[in-house]
């Protein structure tokens, strides 16, 4: 079955329950799940009733979707999405996102928790995702191409949007929060990086680093998706403090900015 099939077999599964149709898809990171109880009039679907959509086996992702309204705006959102290091195939990986915009999102927020490389990032800054590094994972557009979601060969040239880029430091200015614009770089995990391979992303470019959201990304941009992206500084990447690192202190982090995270996230959706 190739991607193009599995996402029209989980398509029919979610039109078995909800007629729904999105504006916009939201993918809530480690963390920030929380923020799907903004939505109202919400309709929630488990992945357990969606055809080969992957459960999450990470502590903090529900493994869900969630439609309804969120400041005047019909919203999808992924509360808990699954990742590459699960074991997944990468088609499973993206199939959230591209199910959610088969279903009629045309606009695609990504968000993760993210560890700083930027020195001067502090926990809970939001950084907004400029550009990105993803040749640390498989492709999700590799193998043999589905012409209904895209070209073979797609540009990559602008994957973010700068004017969603420009809401998103509208919203953040608004609530006094501080908003960088940086590079993020996908690894694949689940080991936290070494400060090595720390000292070389910064080489290469990157701000803040992750396990997730790149690949996502370019799935939406294949599907000719508009694509934000904003990542919530969790830590200092390794080697930038000497604090070990654990997946508890990132949900926390995230827990404790989670408000902040939100008020600039309403703000786009209200305002695109």
């Amino acid at each position: 079955m190739n991607a193009y099939e599995m996402v029209r077999i989980a398509e029919e599964s979610v039109r078995k329950v909800t007629s729904f149709v999105p504006d916009v898809a939201i993918v809530l990171g480690s963390g920030l799940g929380a923020f799907a109880e903004e939505v109202e009039n919400p309709i929630v679907i488990g992945s357990d009733r969606i055809s080969g959509y992957a459960k999450s086996t990470i502590s903090g992702h529900l493994g869900r979707l969630v439609f309804g309204t969120l400041r005047g705006k019909k919203v999808v959102i992924q509360q808990g999405r699954v990742h590459y290091y699960e074991g997944y195939e990468m088609s499973q990986v993206v199939l959230p996102v591209r199910l959610m915009c088969a279903l009629g999102a045309k606009t695609v927020i990504l968000t993760n928790a993210a560890g700083g490389i930027d020195p001067s990032y502090k926990a809970g800054d939001l950084m907004a995702i400029t550009g990105q590094i993803s040749q640390f994972v498989p492709s999700p557009l590799r193998g043999e191409n589905d012409d209904e979601f895209g070209p073979r060969f797609p540009d990559m040239s602008c994957v973010y949007s700068p004017r969603l880029i420009a809401l998103a430091k509208e919203g953040a200015a608004k609530a006094g929060i501080t908003m960088h614009e940086g590079v993020y770089i996908q690894v694949s995990g689940p080991q936290f990086e070494t400060p090595e391979e720390i000292r070389a992303f910064r080489v290469l470019g990157a701000d803040a680093v992750g396990m997730s959201t790149a690949v996502e990304a370019i799935a939406a941009r294949h599907m000719g998706r508009e694509v934000m992206g904003i990542s919530l500084i969790a830590n200092p990447a390794a080697g930038i403090s000497e604090e070990p690192l654990s997946h508890e202190d990132v949900k926390r982090a995230a827990d404790a900015a989670g408000k902040k995270f939100g008020e600039v996230l309403k703000f786009v959706v209200e305002k695109m």
